[in-house]
């Protein structure tokens, strides 16, 4: 059997990349094949925590360029991602993985309240452990809380599914032809160049706790296994 690089994961997944080529919702086949991938990580012996974004139902930014005070609309935005964590842990236990959800905001009927050391003993049970509502607090991203638990977890690497893009570029590949894709980068190259890796409160808190970040497309099959046995796909983030 293959060798997995990494023991402890935390999975980043942006709601855009739930949504696919949609744009919008939750995509039938595209959860389905993330929730395979999930699988065939726990299969390896690899545990595995997952943060999802909400930005296929609900962006904070959107409702604050709308005139809505920020904290309601980052609240908003937390509750879209507990939507799509459900969504996504349904379809984990519909592929036998044991899953849970654990929501910084509570809301104990649907999932449980986020508790550190218990969300460890879940991932050493190797049950799936989703993180949801974000931080907990507005003006915070889900890229910070993927950052902040996977420093409380203990997690050997962030792994960035992308839906758009295959790694870092040096500018919006879309846009520019002459943009130029990043094998390794430091975080402070991250900061000082503002990519568009994290956040830069999130890049500032790998960067503080050592943890490595890697970027690359979930949009072909198997790539998060491909990583995770330690492929070089897309593009790591760590110290140098």
């Amino acid at each position: 059997m293959a060798q997995a690089k990494y023991q402890r994961i935390v999975l980043k997944l942006s709601g855009e990349a739930l949504a696919g080529e949609q744009g919008f919702g939750i995509n039938p086949s595209v959860i389905k094949s993330v929730s395979q991938q999930v699988k065939e990580l726990t299969e390896l012996g690899v545990e595995v925590a997952v943060v999802v974004g909400g930005g296929n139902i609900w962006r904070g930014k959107v409702g604050s360029e709308m005139g809505m005070d920020r904290a309601s609309a980052d609240y908003m935005g937390m509750l879209a991602t507990v939507m799509n964590s459900l969504a996504l842990q349904d379809s984990l236990e519909n592929s036998g993985v044991q899953t849970r959800v654990q929501t910084s905001i509570e809301m104990r009927q649907v999932a449980e309240p986020y508790i550190r050391r218990k969300a460890i003993r879940h991932l050493e049970k190797k049950r799936v452990v989703i993180f949801a509502a974000g931080t907990g607090n507005p003006y915070f991203s889900t890229d910070t809380t993927a950052a902040l638990r996977a420093a409380e977890i203990e997690a050997d690497v962030i792994l960035m599914a992308k839906n758009n893009v295959d790694g870092v570029y040096s500018a919006d590949p879309t846009i520019d032809a002459t943009a130029t894709k990043y094998d390794t980068l430091s975080y402070l190259d991250v900061l000082r160049e503002g990519l568009a890796v994290m956040d830069s409160t999130a890049s500032s808190l790998c960067m503080d706790n050592d943890i490595p970040i890697i970027v690359f497309s979930i949009m072909e099959e198997g790539n998060i296994k491909r990583v995770v046995l330690g492929e070089n796909i897309g593009t790591i983030v760590r110290g140098k």
